[in-house]
């Protein structure tokens, strides 16, 4: 469970829900039809948008946003400096029995790649091919996401609009003119707390677990053609290390 995220709503709406209530209270700010407007309109623009399939995926992107435990840039250096080893001491065809202790495909895939002999280069093409394609399929989520933010001000205006034309059609009630008013902003209200309290923090979120993932897998890449081109282990330490803070490097030598 990824606690920055929990406590980030928690903390979020939590303190603009106590804000209202120390108001004039939550029934001001509950209204169905706004409610309509804004995740209808917002959620229909989407579909439009964005083909079926990948909203689809977005609900096992968003998962990442609130569950996410993969292995560190610090823990992956020992690894593959074990694989350096085992392929130093046994020959790269030995790494065929420990590919299945690899912690993701990509590293799977990479080791058969080693252990299959393919030549340095077309490993790197094949590698470098699937870490755009793993970017590429990221990008949809936090791109529908960054979309829905987009939207939902938006349609927080219409919805306010909308109103706006009702009070005008009842200006020979004054009385009704501040209620009706009232529920017009509300509109725009739920709009722009959608924006920048959901849709737009889920993207940024979800683009920092891209950023983290790519760098897992550049680094797990450099390790795998390290080994490839039969690099000691001190050697693939050093150049996994680089990719690290200097507080962060692991030393084994």
């Amino acid at each position: 469970m990824d606690i920055s995220t929990v406590l980030g709503f928690l903390v979020g709406f939590g303190l603009v829900l106590g804000s209202i209530i120390l108001g004039n209270g939550l029934g001001f700010f509950i209204d169905p039809m706004s409610m309509m407007i804004v995740l209808g309109g917002t959620f229909g623009a989407t579909l439009i948008a964005f083909p079926l399939a990948d909203i689809q995926k977005l609900i096992s992107a968003l998962s990442k946003a609130f569950f996410h435990k993969a292995e560190t840039l610090k823990e992956l250096v020992p690894r593959m400096v074990e694989f350096a080893r085992v392929a130093r001491r046994d020959g790269v065809l030995a790494l065929e029995n420990v590919a299945g202790e690899a912690s993701d495909l990509f590293m799977h895939q990479g080791i058969q790649l080693v252990v299959d002999g393919t030549e340095p280069e077309l490993t790197r093409q094949i590698l470098e091919t699937e870490l755009e394609k793993v970017a590429d399929r990221h990008r949809i989520g936090s791109g529908i996401l960054e979309a829905m933010g987009n939207f939902s001000p938006a349609f927080g205006m219409i919805g306010t609009l909308i109103g706006l034309i009702f009070m005008l059609q009842s200006l020979d009630d004054p009385s009704s003119i501040g209620p009706k008013m009232s529920i017009a902003l509300v509109t725009t209200f739920y709009g722009a707390l959608l924006a920048n309290l959901v849709f737009l923090p889920l993207a940024e979120k979800l683009k920092k677990r891209s950023n983290e993932e790519l760098l897992f897998k550049e680094m797990t890449m450099a390790g795998i053609l390290s080994i490839q081109s039969g690099d000691v282990p001190r050697i693939v330490e050093q150049k996994l290390n680089t990719f690290l803070p200097p507080g962060e490097r692991a030393t084994q030598f």
